[in-house]
């Protein structure tokens, strides 16, 4: 089969080749690949700041996918050839609490990826594709999509009329403004682009401030929200701008610290930290439980995935450059 094949660390190094095609094992669909979408976890694995010392080269990476069933292994009851399925990036996390390696069993890194004609995903991992999206739409799902539900719903608990922040317009905060939206509350969104503010609107949201132009924009999202702060707030950024999420926050708030975009550390204050009596929760994406509640959620809602770009298999490359600048949305990738 055609895959992408990681053989070192950097963008040059992501070449398009050969792989052997897998056979599914007992408990495994193999899966035909209509389409991926990225991330940033793909993007840093790429570049060698996520985890290097895990990363097995070479390596088919990207972990959200949706495809086709097309051979099934010995004992699979879950899904037949012809169903259309999603990844799941945690391969073994189905319900309940994480375990302590997760990480071990994730797709794209260290387990093979979509990245190519065709992949192994065991029928537990395997999550139902929504009938009504395409294989392009259904990619957006199983990182960003469900880490924006798992915030919002599993942890953040959010009930109509209470105050979302979001920050940024890329792929995990578009699907956080529309789901939280569709669960009544109202949305706040960060950004330093004011078209970009102004198309969130459109989606749902009903407030943006400018990060650039407001460098203190906590202090502006105090005034939108009467002094208070919002309920809970989804920090994709991480770095020292976790400070200004704590203030951005309502006593007794939540913040989901979904990201690291502009740092992988930060220096705390714990004065703010313990004054609001803030709960700050790591969330790394969700069980397959949690997808399987979404997707039903999504359909119920008749909620589109907004894809910024849709590019060629062999155009991988500009793909993750364009993730890379930027991008409103999701970027997806057409496989098959």
């Amino acid at each position: 089969m055609k895959a992408w094949l990681l053989n070192d660390f950097g963008l040059d190094n992501l070449v398009l080749g050969e792989a052997a095609t897998p056979e599914p094992k007992a408990g495994e669909l193999l899966v035909k690949v209509g389409a991926v979408s990225l991330n940033f976890r793909d993007k840093a694995i790429v570049d060698g700041i996520y985890e290097p010392h895990l990363v097995p080269k070479p390596l088919i990476p990207v972990s959200d996918a949706s495809g086709t069933v097309v051979a099934v292994g010995e004992g699979v009851s879950r899904f037949k050839v012809g169903d259309r399925v999603n990844s799941h990036l945690y391969s073994r996390w189905i319900d309940g609490e994480p375990g302590p390696n997760e990480p071990a069993y994730c797709f794209g890194m260290p387990l093979p990826g979509g990245l190519a004609e065709y992949m192994i995903i065991h029928e537990e991992s395997a999550v139902g594709a929504p009938a009504n999206m395409s294989d392009e739409h259904a990619a957006t799902l199983p990182i960003a999509a469900l880490t924006a539900w798992y915030s919002l719903v599993d942890y953040g608990q959010v009930q109509p009329g209470q105050t979302v922040l979001v920050q940024g317009t890329g792929g995990v905060s578009i699907f956080a403004v529309q789901l939280a939206t569709a669960l009544g509350a109202k949305v706040i969104v960060t950004s330093s682009s004011d078209a970009n503010l102004e198309a969130v609107k459109q989606l749902g949201a009903v407030a943006g401030v400018n990060y650039r132009t407001f460098p203190r924009w906590e202090e502006e999202v105090l005034k939108l929200t009467d002094g208070k702060g919002v309920d809970l707030l989804l920090d994709v950024a991480g770095g020292e701008g976790v400070n200004q999420s704590i203030l951005a926050t309502k006593a007794a708030g939540k913040i989901a610290q979904i990201g690291f975009l502009t740092g992988q550390a930060t220096t705390l204050s714990l004065m703010p930290l313990i004054f609001r009596q803030t709960t700050i929760r790591g969330i790394a994406v969700a069980p397959r439980s949690s997808f399987d509640r979404m997707n039903a959620f999504l359909n119920e809602h008749a909620i589109e995935p907004v894809i910024d770009r849709v590019y060629a298999f062999d155009e991988a490359r500009e793909a993750f450059e364009h993730l890379a600048r930027g991008a409103f949305g999701k970027v997806v990738i057409k496989v098959a």
